[in-house]
């Protein structure tokens, strides 16, 4: 079979011919076949979106607002007849892009290589047997098993079996349609064909057996190349307001320069005087790196995540997780361990558990139980729902071991479980067998105990247990209908699983409590068996509220229970009442994490600000609709995402406070020259400021990306909703704070230097002058003193709240080689001749290093001082706190 004919194949034509024509038996493809295919038609893989070219990108990283900036300070600097300078000043523009330019691209890489932590794999039928292979290896030929939740991994004909399939991405109707395994129709278009399913789109119920006719580019994705259009890469909330932050210092620095400017002519000023102070305040303003600084934070935190397990889609997402205050759980696999086994089991003759080895008369409801599962043994052991494996295993405690070959043949009819009927049923020639939640069972069993029945469900499910009722029928023929089948049913009795929740999980929900999140539960199990669960993780603070019926809850209940000061489980939960819930924390302007795993639950995944979906027991649908993806299916990931995500918000915060807090000691020597009228001459040349903001400041930014979690990071409540990355108190902290100290110390060594040489305010300092080498030198002070406190406030960014010995000296090595890294910067731009010829510096003498030396611990230590200030009025404040409490009561 060439791949022409592949791509002139008919796939509407009559069924025998059509895998004739594709070479495919009843067993399939022979994996040598298989492989053959594989490489004659490629991966089944649409062509990926083409990226912009690099020169795109690198254009739209040389017109953001800080670019601007710096283009207009080049303009200026070429205006004024200082050509050198210009070139220096757009090198640095260039640069900076190329530096943005690999960042991003680094980050959507750590986006996109993610794919690799969750293959899309399907079902085919390989050399006569099942086989799980992925999605990409799929060629025409192949025999897939499609299931609930599966998604469409090819163009397919159907061979057997029925589904429905939602379309939408192709057809843009929301409303699932059937697919049977029915002739062709005459006349009908490709994609309303009976029996064609196409690649992309998802099964949303029933079972079927197809044939793969096209792959890859050959598929209808491939041709309308739907894909392709759809991906668009969001800006972060967190870039957004960045990007906001930085047009407001290029608008501020503009407007500055433009002041500055008039009034240094007007005073007298030089035409090029003034022009060179308006490019150092402009240049000045610019925080170069800030925006790829923050791509790659997150891009960083995005991989963490991903090697603890929990893979986030999006950048966007990181922030998000840090600012979490609800988290809605499912019970089964993610509280616990989902390694279910029959503890127990009731009829009317009786009960019996586990300490009993061999009981007696429970082969009825043994063989009912088994009868009722789709599990399947495999060379591996058997494969399918836990909770069917765990009726299966323990039929042979019961005394009946499973037959599963005789009872697929056996087998009529199978209605699949239907979380809003919370039942699942199968039929044969002669008996309808039902299993499900007791009360669903029961209202379809005209003659019990009913009260007795429920008793003895309470008794289970007080111990923890998961309760089952199984009932059945007998029928003169297999029903076709599932209303026919699951009614008039005679109650054979209840098992009870247990399914032990997974010793991390207590722990996790204790951190949970002490960051201030608060845990409900949403789950279609019993209540009890539900709130036993919650009691043994410590879900429950400072009260657990048990919904028995959440799905009969009203929306008005809903909200005032979501407002109570308490944890609630939601028992008997459908994948609406999940929605419901998300819907109801949103409105209340809660981040709210909901984790989910089935077809239905994808709304709710997509309403809550964080969906989780499971990567082991999830379908596509669900890891579709969600943001994050759980590769181990465990609550305690959740927990360290949202930890994750705290400690990458705080790290963004740290090198922003770094970046800005260098801003002030860098306007401030150009203030001091404007405002003496040249009087003072410039203690700091333009070139100077950018070998600190492009040479010893880029690395200590980007180490403190990579800070370690503060102490107390998760013993602090959720950051709120409308909390903006940038605040207030932060640009005090750096601009008034940190950077008038920084300011400061640097203006008192440049005036020591030219004072103890016989300067006075006016007196010449230029070239061919008596004070031009010590002023050449004070400068050179001004710019090392610059990177002494840089050196400072690295160490004092660290940390918001602890002091650095909670946190610890040698905890961020990246930072230790960053610092060390731009002193070297330093000492060759002060020591090397070259350099110094290029950067207008001098050796400065021992005695002024060994002062600018001390600078690092003045502004480390005087931000340590501030910040154990602040411990103390916080833990006063706490004091205060409880008594007032307690009086008010």
């Amino acid at each position: 079979m060439e791949s022409a004919e592949v791509r002139d194949l008919d796939p509407r034509e009559p069924l025998s011919r059509l895998r004739r024509e594709l070479g495919t038996g009843p067993g399939g493809l022979s994996s040598r076949e298989a492989a053959r295919r594989l490489a004659v038609y490629g991966p089944n893989e649409v062509r990926r979106r083409r990226h912009r070219s690099l020169l795109d990108e690198l254009l739209g990283q040389l017109v953001h607002p800080l670019a601007l900036l710096l283009w207009t300070a080049g303009a200026l600097a070429y205006a004024a007849g200082t050509a050198v300078l210009a070139a220096a000043v757009i090198a640095v523009v260039v640069l900076n892009a190329v530096f943005a330019l690999l960042q991003e691209r680094q980050a959507e890489r750590a986006v996109e290589t993610l794919a690799r932590y969750l293959p899309q794999h399907t079902r085919v039928t390989r050399d006569d047997q099942e086989v799980s292979i992925e999605a990409r290896g799929v060629v025409p030929g192949d025999l897939v098993l499609l299931g609930e939740g599966d998604r469409v991994p090819a163009d397919l004909r159907l061979i057997d079996g029925t589904l429905e399939v939602d379309m939408s991405m192709l057809t843009g109707e929301s409303m699932p349609v059937a697919r049977t395994a029915d002739p062709s129709r005459e006349g009908a278009p490709l994609l309303s064909e009976p029996n064609l399913v196409f690649s992309g789109t998802t099964c949303v119920a029933g079972e079927a057996t197809a044939v793969a006719f096209a792959t890859g580019d050959h598929t209808e994705l491939g041709r309308i190349a739907v894909l392709s259009q759809r991906t668009v890469r969001e800006r972060s909330p967190l870039e957004t307001q960045v990007r906001r932050v930085a047009w407001l210092i290029a608008l501020a620095a503009v407007g500055m320069g433009a002041v500055f400017l008039l009034a240094g002519v007007a005073s007298g000023m030089s035409t090029v005087a003034a022009l060179t102070f308006a490019i150092g305040l402009l240049v000045a303003n610019v925080p170069e790196g800030l925006l790829p600084t923050i791509t790659l934070a997150l891009a960083v935190g995005v991989r963490a995540l991903a090697r603890d397990g929990a893979v986030v889609k999006r950048l966007s997402a990181v922030e998000t997780l840090g600012s979490t205050a609800v988290i809605c759980t499912d019970k089964t696999g993610t509280l616990t361990r989902n390694r279910m086994r029959l503890e127990a089991a009731w009829t009317p003759h009786g009960t019996v558990d586990r300490s009993c080895p061999h009981p007696a008369g429970f082969e009825r409801l043994a063989a009912a139980t088994t009868e009722c599962t789709t599990v399947a043994r495999t060379p591996d052991g058997l494969a399918g729902d836990p909770t069917e494996i765990a009726l299966v295993e323990g039929a042979d405690w019961l005394g009946h071991p499973a037959d599963l070959d005789g009872r697929d043949k056996r087998r009529r009819a199978l209605f699949r479980f239907d979380p809003l009927l919370r039942l699942m049923s199968v039929a044969t020639d002669h008996v309808v067998y039902v299993k499900g939640a007791p009360e669903a069972v029961l209202a379809r069993v005209p003659d019990c105990d009913r009260e007795h029945v429920m008793a003895e469900v309470a008794v289970l499910a007080g111990r923890g247990l998961r309760v089952l009722a199984v009932a059945a029928r007998t029928t003169g023929r297999a029903p076709e209908r599932r209303e026919d089948a699951e009614r008039d049913l005679r109650l054979i009795g209840l098992v009870g699983l247990d399914d032990p929740p997974r010793p991390e999980v207590a722990g996790a929900v204790e951190r949970c409590h002490r960051a201030g999140l608060r845990v409900h539960i949403v789950t279609g199990d019993n209540g009890m068996t539900a709130a036993e669960v919650a009691r043994e993780v410590g879900v429950g603070h400072p009260r657990l509220c048990v919904v028995a019926e959440a799905e009969h809850v009203h929306d008005h209940e809903l909200d005032e229970l979501l407002t109570r000061d308490q944890e609630i489980v939601f028992a008997r939960s459908s994948p609406e009442t999940k929605l419901r819930i998300a819907d109801a924390l949103c409105g209340q302007g809660q981040i709210v994490a909901m984790t989910g795993d089935g077809v239905n639950d994808a709304p709710a995944l997509h309403r809550a600000d964080i969906g989780v979906a499971m990567g082991r027991s999830g379908t596509d649908v669900a890891r579709e609709a969600a943001t994050m993806v759980l590769t181990d299916d465990n609550f305690a990931t959740i927990v360290t995402a949202v930890e994750s995500g705290r400690r990458v918000y705080d790290n963004v915060r740290k090198f922003i406070l770094y970046i800005f807090a260098h801003t002030t000691p860098e306007v401030v020597p150009f203030l001091i020259f404007a405002l003496s009228g040249g009087a003072v001459p410039l203690p700091l040349t333009v070139l100077q400021i950018l070998a600190i903001d492009l040479g010893t400041e880029t690395l200590p930014a980007l180490a403190l990306g990579r800070e370690p979690a503060e102490p107390g990071i998760m013993n602090r409540p959720p950051r709120r909703r409308q909390e903006g990355v940038i605040t207030a108190a932060m640009l005090v902290r750096a601009w008034v704070f940190l950077g008038l100290i920084s300011a400061t110390l640097v203006m008192v060594v440049f005036f020591l230097i030219l004072w103890r040489s016989g300067w006075y305010p006016g007196a010449p300092t230029g070239p061919g002058t008596a004070l031009n080498h010590a002023y050449v030198q004070a400068t050179t002070a001004t710019f090392a003193g610059i990177v002494m406190c840089q050196v400072g406030t690295a160490f004092a960014a660290r940390t918001e709240h602890a002091s650095l010995r909670g946190i610890g000296l040698f905890t961020n090595p990246l930072l230790l080689w960053g610092i060390a890294f731009e002193l070297a910067f330093t000492a060759l731009v002060v020591y090397v001749p070259p350099l110094q010829r290029v950067f207008g510096t001098a050796m400065l003498p021992l005695d002024v290093v060994a002062l600018i030396t001390l600078f690092p611990f003045v502004v480390w230590g005087s931000d340590e001082f501030r910040r154990r200030l602040v411990r103390r009025s916080a833990a006063a404040r706490d004091r205060v706190r409880p008594m007032n409490g307690s009086t008010e009561e």
